[in-house]
């Protein structure tokens, strides 16, 4: 994977870019940066160009001004500007789902579909931002660290974290960067995002749903909620998955990916 960067509104955005073709956008989600998509992009970038974006605060992108979901999925047009790229379909990873459906509020003419991978549409509950404000209250007194190190062992299933622990433990090396203020950014432009089931009801493209039956983030039970408002949904459920299932079931997650993209560009 090529790594590119450009200036946006005055600060780095990194990317990167592999293979040639129609495009496909990997988005990923909280507490991770590009790397998450790591299993997928060796499979992809045989039939797509696929761009892999740090969002701004993860990488080494830099944070921007404006850090909710539509000035996330701002960072990802300017990206799309400076490839060329006219339209795509687009795969979005927990909090990635978010910037997704915001990108496609804004600009569904550059979407030829598009996907919520363990993500949701609906806003978040009143107990769910309490949740959220006392991680932050956390990080504040503790640091990112220590957060991420408590938390994101949560997001593999119980099967996952007993017999391969070594995958929890490179996440957590992989993203031991994160600045406070980043994740902090996140969370409350995550607390503040809108509901966007209207974009499902409305859409005409066809929409990608990845569950995990494990998943504590986005329960289940939840997320088929979701799955009917579309006109056209390709669903999945990944048994063996919690939150993470580009890296607990990398070969299905490919072939759903795949056989979604192939259907859809």
């Amino acid at each position: 994977m090529q790594d590119k960067t450009i200036l946006y509104n005055g600060s780095k955005l990194a990317y990167g870019v592999a293979g040639s073709g129609k495009a496909v956008v990997l988005v990923h989600g909280f507490g991770e940066d590009g790397s998450v998509w790591q299993h997928q992009v060796p499979t992809l970038q045989n039939k797509f160009k696929v761009i892999v974006p740090h969002l701004p605060g993860s990488g080494t992108s830099e944070l921007q001004q404006d850090m909710s979901m539509e000035g996330m999925a701002d960072s990802i047009n300017a990206i799309l500007e400076a490839e060329g790229i006219t339209e795509c379909a687009m795969i979005g990873h927990s909090m990635g789902g978010y910037v997704t459906l915001a990108f496609a509020k804004k600009q569904e003419k550059r979407l030829k579909g598009f996907g919520l991978f363990h993500s949701t549409a609906f806003a978040d509950s009143e107990e769910k931002k309490a949740t959220r404000q006392k991680g932050i209250e956390f990080i504040r007194q503790n640091g990112a660290y220590p957060f991420l190190k408590t938390t994101l062992p949560n997001l593999y299933s119980p099967a996952t974290k007993e017999t391969a622990p070594a995958l929890l433990q490179q996440h957590l090396q992989a993203v031991s960067y994160f600045t406070p203020e980043a994740l902090i950014q996140y969370y409350q432009a995550m607390m503040a995002r809108p509901s966007r089931i209207d974009v499902l009801e409305q859409t005409t493209l066809p929409v990608l749903f990845v569950l995990g039956k494990w998943d504590v983030a986005v329960l289940p039970e939840d997320g088929w909620k979701q799955c009917y408002l579309p006109q056209k949904s390709y669903i999945h459920m990944l048994d063996r998955s919690g939150h993470m299932g580009m890296i607990e079931e990398v070969e299905k997650g490919n072939q759903l990916l795949l056989h979604y993209l192939i259907q859809t560009l």
